[in-house]
């Protein structure tokens, strides 16, 4: 049997990167939710491998590289195009679909009007793009430099967790609460985990679902690097066990086993007040220049620097005082904040209100940039 060919791009947004499809060039059968699809998509990315390595397939296996993205006009006037994420489990035959990736979503206005999706594209400036982000039912808006009137991807911003500078893209997410941005409506809940412990806890709506504890009750200082977290099994178990509790308190799962096959959503994060430390690319990052420092877990292991959806989360939660995140950060009302996480620092912003006693976020507001890596076609064998 011949392998398929299937137009395809891959992409880094922000500190992550992933295979970028055209809805219209998937196979009729893949064109649709279900079977087929993820068939397809765990193929290309090279899942479920045993070796953890992903040697067959275009995935890096890291929770930022084993992703996959397909874009399609959007038949709404208040977008441009629709952007579907599925997160691609490494060792399992698994996709979840269950939420968005916010350093991807830098690069979907760019490979959309590479694409031809978007129009009215000026010859020099700014477009902006209204992103329908299909996994959370949000809008989402991303300014595009162009020049000479195509997408300009090089420059001189720095993002710390990419090595290279290349041109901002500012992305918005607004209203980016899930529901209620409290699903307890507390700032602050108590985290009961059989058999580790009691902790406090901040959970929040907002970007992503996620579960904000206080770095000292877990035993950590908040400084550090991926090797301190992922070398040592037991804390992974543990840390996956106190989100499955957590998910199941935030009402997104009924049972404990379903947080298997949710492993995307919630994240898992912890904080700490600022303090020095040195980044893993060896930079020094001073307490003076930050608010707070952060670590987060994504897919079970600690994360390379920050996911853009729990950047959403941390500046969202910074910005309401009395939340883990805004206490450690000093407390008190701010519409930024700059956190210190293992590969440097980010900035975030967001404005929050309270209506009628519920907090709401009206948006959040961070700068990422974006590079075509490849494009051209993905070759896979046939999938059922």
């Amino acid at each position: 049997m011949a392998q398929l060919k299937i137009a395809a791009t891959y992409m880094r947004g922000g500190t992550s990167k992933g295979v970028f499809f055209n809805l219209a060039d998937l196979p009729a059968a893949a064109q649709q939710p279900g079977r087929a699809r993820d068939a397809l998509l765990l193929r290309v990315i090279g899942s479920p491998d045993p070796y953890g390595k992903h040697t067959d397939g275009m995935g890096g296996a890291t929770s930022s590289t084993s992703k996959t993205v397909i874009i399609s006009p959007s038949d709404s006037a208040d977008h441009d195009v629709n952007y579907l994420f599925g997160q691609v489990a490494i060792d399992k035959p698994f996709i979840d679909w269950s939420g968005n990736c916010g350093n991807l979503t830098a690069a979907v206005g760019a490979f959309a009007i590479s694409q031809g999706m978007v129009a009215d594209v000026p010859e020099n400036g700014i477009k902006t793009v209204r992103i329908w982000q299909q996994n959370i039912g949000k809008t989402i808006t991303a300014e595009v430099p162009i020049c000479h009137g195509e997408v300009q991807e090089l420059g001189d911003f720095e993002l710390d967790g990419v090595t290279f500078p290349a041109a901002e893209v500012q992305v918005a997410f607004a209203d980016p609460s899930d529901g209620v941005l409290f699903p307890s409506g507390n700032l602050v809940d108590d985290l009961d985990v059989p058999g580790i412990g009691r902790f406090n806890a901040t959970f929040i709506n907002a970007g992503i679902p996620t579960i904000f504890l206080n770095a000292a009750e877990l035993g950590y200082h908040g400084t550090e690097l991926q090797d301190a977290i992922n070398g040592d099994a037991e804390a992974l178990a543990k840390f996956e066990t106190i989100r499955a509790h957590g998910a199941l308190q935030m009402g997104l799962i009924s049972h404990l086993d379903e947080a298997v096959a949710r492993q995307h959503t919630p994240k898992i994060a912890f904080v700490a007040p600022a303090q020095d430390y040195t980044s893993s690319s060896g930079k020094a990052v001073s307490h003076a220049e930050i608010d707070l420092n952060v670590r987060a877990l994504s897919m079970g292991k600690l994360h390379h620097a920050m996911m853009g959806t729990a950047a959403v989360a941390i500046g969202t939660a910074a910005a309401i005082p009395g939340t883990l995140v805004n206490l450690a950060a000093g407390g008190g009302e701010r519409q930024a904040v700059r956190f210190g996480h293992p590969s440097g620092t980010l900035k975030v912003g967001a404005v929050a209100a309270q209506c009628d006693g519920q907090w709401q976020v009206r948006q959040a507001i961070m700068s990422r940039s974006a590079r075509v890596l490849m494009e051209g076609w993905v070759r896979v064998p046939p999938f059922a």
